[in-house]
């Protein structure tokens, strides 16, 4: 029986300050992913959504970035425990896809 699970990561990120491009920070996330193990499947760009409530009135907004990926039951822990200093990477959210 195969350890290998599907996953939906889903990123939001902090844009403000950074001259990073989308794509160059999905391009750097799917590296940090296969070096980790994954397997990327897809990549969708979300766009900028502006936020149901607010914890800082200078960040009402964020860019949303949402990768399908195939890997072993640790990698879930091990892509938070690698982006967890990333400071463009506000928010992580995986979830395992059915």
């Amino acid at each position: 029986m195969s350890d290998e699970r599907k996953y939906t990561a889903s990123f939001l990120l902090d844009m403000r300050g950074c001259a990073d491009s989308v794509e160059s920070i999905a391009g750097r996330l799917s590296e940090t992913i296969v070096a980790l193990g994954g397997k990327i499947e897809a990549i969708n760009n979300l766009g900028r959504m502006d936020f149901a409530r607010t914890t800082d009135k200078n960040f009402s907004s964020g860019t949303y970035l949402q990768i399908l990926l195939n890997g072993k039951s640790n990698l879930a822990s091990d892509i938070k425990a690698k982006l967890k200093l990333d400071k463009v990477i506000n928010r992580i959210l995986i979830e395992t896809a059915g």
